[in-house]
């Protein structure tokens, strides 16, 4: 594949095919209320985090990488925060309406497209991003990484599975994280509340095909822990854990 990679600031037109792109994010994930308000806004108010990936200059469209950049310094942060992927959004979004400086870059999302599986253009978009907040003068991305190999065990907790490593080279146990980890990042902490989408037992019955019809866990497909239901009381809630990892440039 003849992988050209560019910010949407140089390649506006594509615009379009970023958000047609086919891709496999579960149905409930689209819910997140963050997300649903805030993603659209970046290609607009941040195209030049916005990556765009086509094979070949003028090819179809194989991958999208967002990030944001936001000041970690701020008074009252300074730390990751334990509610990662949100809400770093809503700190970008907070920082550039007060005109605040940025003094980090965080990786938002990275989706390759399903024509395009399995041909490592997602660690190129990786390495397209460290090298694009390089470019924009930052040393640190930080990425509320959701580790593609635990929705197989959501029944392990967070904090035992982001560290877990392999015997033969103590590269991280989950793929996703192995990936960052090899590009040079380093795993931080847990963000153990990163996106919290709640809904009606009817919307998530739509969402997943399941029943939720009684209270406790209920095991959703590609769902990193299981969702909360209270079925008695007409909802469910999923909380996803992310770990956040940090890439000094």
């Amino acid at each position: 594949m003849d992988l050209h990679i560019t910010t949407l600031a140089e390649r506006p037109h594509l615009q379009g095919p970023l958000w047609d792109m086919k891709h496999l994010w579960p149905e409930f994930m689209m819910y997140d209320p963050v997300g649903w308000s805030h993603m659209g806004r970046i290609v607009t108010d941040f195209p030049e985090y916005v990556l765009v990936a086509t094979d070949g200059v003028d090819g179809p469209f194989v991958a999208r990488g967002f990030s944001v950049p936001f000041e970690l310094g701020a008074k009252g942060r300074g730390e990751l925060p334990d509610t990662g992927w949100d809400q770093v959004l809503l700190w970008a979004f907070s920082d550039l309406r007060h005109g605040r400086t940025p003094d980090t870059v965080s990786a938002i999302e990275i989706t390759v497209d399903t024509s395009a599986l399995g041909q490592g253009v997602s660690h190129r978009m990786l390495a397209a991003m460290r090298d694009n907040a390089r470019r924009l003068g930052f040393s640190d991305v930080v990425a509320p990484v959701r580790p593609n190999g635990k929705h197989l065990e959501a029944a392990s907790a967070i904090h035992e599975y982001a560290f877990r490593t392999r015997e033969s080279d103590g590269l991280p146990h989950d793929p996703w994280l192995r990936v960052h980890v090899r590009a040079g990042g380093t795993v931080e902490k847990v963000a153990p509340a990163s996106m919290t989408i709640g809904g009606s037992v009817e919307q998530w019955r739509r969402w997943t095909g399941l029943p939720f019809d009684a209270d406790g866990p209920v095991d959703v497909e590609g769902a990193l822990v299981p969702v909360h239901c209270e079925a008695s009381r007409g909802y469910a809630v999923y909380v996803e854990p992310n770990v956040w990892v940090r890439h000094r440039l």
